[in-house]
């Protein structure tokens, strides 16, 4: 899933920083309108106005439980993605992906499915027949500037599971309490599925140079003693060695996310990572171009050159999906700046 119903002129810079003796900070999500003509809702808390990123993470979407014959499922077009890495995590359901490099992949519970976009990837995701239920996470991960140019490539890996006192962990991203999961990163990041049973307690050995963000799915939880309801996030700066969870009257799951502060500042517009508007505003005529999508004006781009050496960013944006891709919203009028 993407950030497909950003609004135009919403650009955020990541230059967040927290001490190790500030509580733990509360982020309300916002619903937000996702995949086209037939939107599924979602849940978002990264970015806000509030906070924009969490160690490298930028990007948090929570959708579900919906029933699919219900709401139509996800169906989610060829879209461009450039400068991050996507993660798709499900706690129940099953979705079709395939993308511009050749991957063709189910997401399905328990299964990390991760998409690196470096220099420029497309991709369409769709839930499948079998998927009665739709319940998830799609994360983003901004890559760090030295790297943010790589080849796109595509990759899953099952999560490891460990028991840490109340708590079941299904790590999907990095290590956390002695289990490790090899997916590609390129600055340091952890990730995993956290569930405590009603009136359960955990504390968690946790790298004190990271910034930690729990995303709540059931709960409520305290996280270091505050209290955090569904579909808020609990944010919590660095120079903790430990994290603990309480667990109310209810079963808890959040999905734990963390890394390293990325130190550098982002532009994020629509569905591209960059570092500035000119940046921006050529990937956005790449995928016009090499999408054949029409503008506002009726206008459809030139083609995208036949020459077998000419390099097409986003590469091939059919994916064998029964539709048109997904146009680029019109820029804003002022120039995107990132903010301090």
């Amino acid at each position: 899933m993407s950030n497909l119903e950003r609004r135009p002129d919403e650009t955020w810079a990541a230059c967040d920083t927290a001490t190790s003796a500030a509580p733990p900070e509360i982020v309300t999500a916002r619903e937000v309108p996702l995949g086209g003509p037939r939107a599924m809702t979602v849940h978002r808390t990264l970015p806000s106005k509030q906070r924009t990123m969490v160690g490298a993470w930028c990007f948090a979407d929570h959708y579900g439980p919906s029933t699919v014959s219900e709401t139509g499922g996800m169906v989610v077009p060829p879209h461009p993605h450039t400068g991050l890495q996507t993660v798709s995590w499900l706690f129940e359901g099953e979705i079709e992906h395939r993308d511009s490099v050749g991957s063709h992949a189910m997401v399905r519970p328990g299964v990390l499915n991760l998409m690196t976009a470096g220099r420029g990837i497309s991709h369409s995701e769709v839930s499948t027949p079998a998927a009665r239920v739709l319940h998830g996470v799609q994360l983003w991960v901004a890559l760090p500037d030295a790297s943010r140019q790589v080849d796109p490539f595509f990759e899953s890996h099952d999560a490891v599971e460990v028991q840490v006192a109340d708590a079941r962990l299904k790590v999907f991203v990095g290590s956390l309490a002695g289990a490790a999961v090899p997916a590609t990163t390129f600055t340091p990041l952890v990730a995993a599925e956290i569930t405590l049973p009603a009136g359960g307690a955990v504390e968690l050995p946790v790298d004190p140079s990271f910034e930690h963000g729990v995303l709540v799915d059931a709960g409520p939880v305290a996280v270091d003693g505050v209290t955090a309801t569904r579909t808020e996030l609990a944010y919590v700066g660095a120079g903790r060695s430990t994290l603990t969870l309480h667990a109310g009257d209810e079963p808890v799951r959040v999905v734990l996310i963390g890394g390293e502060p990325l130190g550098e500042k982002i532009l994020m517009w629509w569905n591209f990572v960059g570092r500035s508007h000119d940046e921006i505003v050529a990937y956005r005529a790449a995928w016009q171009r090499e999408s054949r999508s029409a503008e506002p004006d009726g206008s459809t781009p030139p083609p995208a050159p036949a020459h077998p050496d000419a390099l097409r960013r986003f590469g091939a944006s059919d994916h064998h999906f029964e539709g048109s891709p997904l146009p680029a919203p019109v820029l804003p009028a002022v120039r995107l700046q990132p903010r301090p």
